[in-house]
C-alpha cells in the first residue's frame, strides 16, 4: 500500500479526515457562551479545540464532555455536543456519536428557531451526515448534507456551504454518480470564482483541488490548486506549503515524478515543522517507489527529528508511514524500524486512539511477516485486527485480514488461511465503491493492494478442490464468484466509480443449450480454467505454467497476429494457448454439441483475440462463434428485431486533431446505409453535441462509430474521437445513456476503427470499460485499428449476416470473419482476428 501523505494511511480514513476537516474548520469556537455559562466553559471548549486540531481526539472529547455536562444554555450545549460527536466519530465510537447527535438535535428542537439555532443545526447535520457516510449509509448522508448546505446557504455562510458540498461530491462518487459529482464540482468552482481573493478562498480552492484529485479529475485539480497557490503568494506567502503538497500529489498521480518532488521540496522550505514532515515523507515515499535509493537515504536525517513533535494522530501516522517506507528499501534494517513502530504504538495508546493503535500494531506485524517471524507476526496481526474491528475501521481491518491470511498460508494452515482471506474479501466487497471514491492513490496501487486478495483466495480455493465432490463444486462456484468480483473491481478502479448499472442477469440464467462459458484464471504458478457446460457440474482443469510464461507467450502472440502475413511462430504460439485453454475440453465440447464459446478473460488474456487460437489445423473461429463478457453478469438478453433495425452511424474520414484520415470510412458508412435504415453523421456533422442530440431525439438499437479511438488501462486516456474533440470514456458512457426516454439499452454498439493503446499490457480493460459503461447489451470493437478495404468488407458482411434472423450476433461476427479468412488477400489474422464481441452473444 502506498503511503503518499501523512494522515492518509488508510483509504476510508482519507474521507474521514476530509469530512472532519471541512466540518471543523468553519466551527466558531471563539463564540462566547451566554451570561449564565460558568466562566470556565470557554476555556474547556478552547482546550478541546486545541486537542482536536492536534489530532488528540480522546483528550478533546474529555474536555467537551466536561463542558457539555456543565452547560445550562441549551443552544451552547447542543453546539458543544456537536463538537463532541466529531471527536467521537474520529475515535470510531459510533454509538457514542449517535447519542451526542441525538441529544444535540433534541436540545435544538426545544428552543425557538433563530439564525444562531439554524447555524448550529447545520453543523450537527454535517456531523450526522459524516457518520452516516462512515457507516455506509451513503444515500442518507447525501440527503443530510444537502439539508446542511441549504441551512448554511440561508445563513450566508458560503465557506461552510462549500465544505458540505465537497463532502457530497465524495458521497456521489461512492455511489458511482459520476455526472452528478462532476456537475457539483463545477458549481463549487464557479461559486468560488465569484469570491474576492483571500486566504479563506485559497483554502477552499485547495480543498476543491484535493477532491478533484480524489475523483480522478487531475487536469482540473492542477488548475484549481495553482490558483490557490497564486492567491496565497499574494495574500499569505507563509502558508504555501499545503497547496504545494497538494500539487505534488497531483503530479504524482499523473506519474510526473520529478515535478512532484520539486513541489514537495518547495513545500518543505521555510514551512512549519508539521508541513516539513508531511512534504518530506511524501518525498521519501516517492523516492522509495521509484527506487532512487541514494536520494531516499539522504532524506532520512531530515525526517527523523521531526518525528519527535508532540504526539497526535498525525504524528503517529507519520511514524508509521516512515517505518513503511523504510520497510520498502532494497535492504531494510528491521532493528531500525522496530523502535519507530513501537513508538507509534505507545503514542497511540497514550492518545487512547484505538484506530491509530490498530494501524501501528498491524504494520509492526507486517515487519515481522517480512522477516518471516511467523508466530510474532500472527500475534500482532490478530491483536491489530481485533482493535480495528473495535474501532469500526473496516478499511484497516481488511488489510490485517489479508495479512493474517498470508501468514497462515506461509505456515501451511490452508483452511485457516482461507477463512482469513474470505473475511478480507468480504470486507473489501463492502468497501469497494468507498475505497475508490476516497483514494486517488488506490487506482495506481490496485495491483499491489487489492488484486492479490482476490487471486490469493482463488488460488487457495482451487488448491483444495477435490474432483467431482460437492465440496469441490462449492469451491469452484466461490472461486468463480471471486474472479467475477475482481473483474468488477478492476472496472470500478478504471472508472473510479461503481460502473455496472441496468437490468442484469447472471450467465447461468441464460438459456445455453449450445454455449459453454470458459473462465481462465492466471495465477502465479499455474493457469486454472473453470468450465461451465449446459446442465452439467462445473469442471476445473489446470496448466502448470508460470504467470510470467503465460504473459510473455500472450505478448508474443499478439505481436505476431498484427503482422500483415501469417507467421509460423504465430501459429505455434496460438496452438500453445489453445492447448492450455481448449485442448483439455475438446471432447466435452463436441459431446455437448457446443457451438458458442463465451470467455470471461483474465489479465493479459484480454489482449489476445480468442478467434486466433490454433489447434494445429484450424483456427478456433472456424469451429465456434466466440463472445467475451466482462463477468458473470450481462444485460438481460433480448433478440434483435431484424425487421425493425435502425442505426445511428457516425464517422470521420478526414484528418482531425492530429489523427490521420480514415479513407475507407465513407465506404463503410455507405455499406451500412445499404443494409439498414440509418441516420448518418460524417466529418463536420459528427460533433459531440450532434451525437448527443441524435441519441436523445430518437434512440436506435444500433450505434455505429467509425472513428479513431483508443482503449487504455487509464480512463483519462480512453476516448472516442469526434470532429470537435475527443470524448473521454466517462462522458461517452453518459452520452449514450443520456436519453431520458430510453427504456431499453442499446442493442449493439460498434466501434470499428478503435484500438488498444500501444505498450499498455492492460489496455483491453479500457475496451471492457467502454462496453460496460455504454450500457449496450453487446459491443463490437477491434483490438487494433484496421483502416483498409478489409475493414469495409468486414462491416458490410457483418451487417448482411446480422439481418439473418437465424443467426446470433456472435454467429454473424463469425461468418464475417470467415469471409475474410477465406479470401486469399485477407487470410492473415491481422485482418479478421481483431474484432471481438463483448456482452450478450444471443
Amino acid at each position: 500500500m502506498n503511503n503518499r501523505s501523512v494522515g492518509t494511511a488508510s483509504y476510508r480514513f482519507v474521507a474521514w479526515l476530509l469530512v472532519g476537516f471541512l466540518l471543523f474548520c468553519g466551527l466558531n469556537f471563539s463564540q462566547q457562551s451566554s451570561a449564565s455559562t460558568p466562566i470556565e466553559q470557554p476555556a474547556l471548549i478552547q482546550q478541546g479545540r486545541l486537542h482536536y486540531q492536534a489530532g488528540q481526539f480522546a483528550q478533546a472529547a474529555e474536555f467537551w464532555q466536561q463542558s457539555a455536562a456543565a452547560q445550562n444554555d441549551p443552544l451552547n450545549q447542543a453546539r458543544i455536543l456537536g463538537y463532541l460527536a466529531l471527536a467521537q466519530q474520529q475515535l470510531g465510537a459510533w454509538d457514542d456519536t449517535k447519542r451526542s447527535i441525538a441529544t444535540s438535535l433534541d436540545l435544538l428542537q426545544s428552543i425557538p428557531s433563530s439564525a444562531e439555532q439554524q447555524l448550529v443545526l447545520a453543523q450537527i447535520s454535517n456531523t450526522q451526515a459524516s457518520l452516516e457516510y462512515a457507516q455506509g449509509q451513503t444515500e442518507q448522508a447525501i440527503d443530510t448534507w444537502r439539508q446542511a448546505s441549504a441551512l448554511y446557504a440561508a445563513a450566508g455562510d458560503q465557506e461552510k456551504r462549500i465544505g458540505s458540498l465537497l463532502n457530497q461530491v465524495q458521497a456521489l462518487q461512492t455511489l458511482g454518480l459520476y455526472s452528478q459529482a462532476r456537475q457539483l464540482l463545477s458549481e463549487i468552482e464557479q461559486s468560488l470564482q465569484t469570491q474576492p481573493d483571500s486566504a479563506l478562498k485559497a483554502m477552499s480552492l485547495r480543498n476543491l483541488g484535493n477532491v478533484l484529485r480524489a475523483t480522478g479529475n487531475f487536469t482540473t485539480a492542477r488548475r484549481v490548486l495553482q490558483q490557490s497557490l497564486a492567491i496565497l503568494q499574494s495574500v499569505s506567502p507563509s502558508d504555501l506549503g499545503p497547496s504545494l503538497i497538494s500539487l505534488g500529489n497531483v503530479a504524482q498521480s499523473e506519474q510526473e515524478t520529478d515535478l512532484a518532488l520539486q513541489y514537495y521540496q518547495q513545500a518543505a522550505t521555510n514551512a512549519t515543522p508539521l508541513i516539513q514532515l508531511q512534504a518530506n515523507l511524501n518525498q521519501l515515499s516517492l523516492l522509495v517507489k521509484t527506487q532512487r535509493w541514494d536520494e531516499a537515504r539522504s532524506l532520512l536525517p531530515t525526517i527523523q527529528p521531526l518525528l519527535n513533535l508532540p504526539p497526535s494522530r498525525v504524528i503517529v501516522y507519520a511514524q508509521i508511514n516512515f517505518g513503511r517506507s523504510l520497510m520498502q528499501f532494497e535492504h531494510p534494517d528491521p532493528a531500525a524500524i522496530v523502535p519507530i513502530l513501537t513508538q507509534a504504538i505507545r503514542q497511540a495508546q497514550s492518545l487512547k486512539d484505538v484506530r491509530a493503535e490498530a494501524y501501528a500494531l498491524g504494520n509492526l506485524g507486517s515487519l515481522y511477516e517480512q522477516t518471516q517471524q511467523w508466530d510474532e507476526a500472527r500475534r500482532l496481526t490478530e491483536r491489530s485486527l481485533l482493535l480495528a474491528q473495535t474501532a469500526n475501521a473496516s478499511d484497516i481491518a481488511y488489510q490485517w485480514q489479508w495479512q493474517l491470511g498470508r501468514i497462515l498460508k506461509a505456515q501451511d494452515r490452508v483452511e485457516d488461511a482461507i477463512v482469513a482471506y474470505q473475511a478480507a474479501y468480504e470486507t473489501q466487497q463492502s468497501l469497494r465503491a468507498d475505497l475508490l471514491a476516497t483514494s486517488p492513490d488506490l487506482q495506481f496501487s490496485f495491483r499491489e493492494s487489492v488484486e492479490p486478495v482476490y487471486r490469493d483466495l482463488v488460488e487457495l480455493l482451487l488448491r483444495r478442490s477435490i474432483p467431482s465432490s460437492s465440496a469441490s463444486q462449492e469451491n469452484l462456484r466461490q472461486a468463480r464468484q471471486v474472479i467475477e468480483s475482481l473483474q468488477l473491481a478492476e472496472l470500478d478502479n478504471f472508472f473510479r466509480t461503481a460502473c455496472l448499472e441496468g437490468q442484469r442477469v447472471t450467465i447461468d440464467q441464460i438459456p445455453q443449450t449450445n454455449a459453454a462459458v470458459i473462465y481462465p484464471i492466471i495465477l502465479q504458478n499455474r493457469l486454472e480454467v473453470i468450465l461451465s457446460l449446459p446442465g452439467q457440474a462445473l469442471q476445473q482443469y489446470t496448466a502448470i505454467v508460470p504467470q510470467a510464461t503465460v504473459e510473455s507467450t500472450l505478448r508474443d502472440l499478439r505481436q505476431n497476429l498484427e503482422k500483415p502475413f501469417t507467421t509460423i511462430q504465430g501459429k505455434q504460439l496460438g496452438q500453445q494457448v489453445y492447448d492450455w485453454l481448449i485442448h483439455p475440453i475438446e471432447s466435452d465440447l463436441q459431446a455437448g454439441s457446443i457451438t458458442t464459446l463465451a470467455f470471461v478473460l483474465d489479465g493479459a488474456l484480454r489482449n489476445v483475440p480468442m478467434a486466433a487460437l490454433y489447434d494445429g489445423n484450424q483456427y478456433l473461429i472456424e469451429n465456434y462463434s466466440i463472445a467475451l463478457t466482462p463477468g458473470l453478469q450481462i444485460f438481460r438478453p433480448q433478440t434483435l428485431e431484424r425487421d425493425r433495425l435502425r442505426a445511428l452511424v457516425a464517422g470521420l474520414s478526414e484528418e482531425r486533431g492530429g489523427f490521420s484520415a480514415l479513407a475507407n470510412v465513407e465506404q463503410e458508412l455507405q455499406a451500412i446505409e445499404a443494409e439498414i435504415p440509418s441516420r448518418v453523421l460524417l466529418n463536420q456533422t459528427f460533433t459531440s453535441e450532434a451525437l448527443k442530440a441524435q441519441i436523445d431525439r430518437t434512440p436506435t438499437p444500433i450505434v455505429h462509430l467509425a472513428t479513431h479511438g483508443q482503449f487504455s488501462s487509464n480512463a483519462d486516456q480512453t476516448f472516442i474521437l469526434a470532429w470537435d474533440r475527443p470524448i473521454e470514456v466517462q462522458e461517452f458512457g453518459s452520452l449514450l445513456r443520456s436519453a431520458d426516454d430510453r427504456r431499453e439499452a442499446i442493442e449493439l454498439l460498434v466501434l470499428s476503427a478503435c484500438e488498444t493503446a500501444a505498450g499498455d499490457d492492460r489496455a483491453a480493460l479500457g475496451l471492457a470499460g467502454v462496453a460496460v459503461h455504454s450500457g449496450a447489451r453487446s459491443t463490437l470493437a477491434s483490438l487494433w485499428s484496421l483502416n483498409d478495404e478489409s475493414a469495409a468488407r468486414f462491416i458490410r458482411q457483418f451487417y448482411q449476416e446480422l439481418l439473418n434472423p437465424a443467426l446470433s450476433k456472435t454467429e454473424a461476427l463469425r461468418q464475417a470473419q470467415l469471409t475474410l479468412l477465406r479470401n486469399p488477400n485477407y487470410r492473415s489474422p491481422l485482418y479478421w482476428a481483431a474484432y471481438v464481441l463483448i456482452g450478450n452473444w444471443l
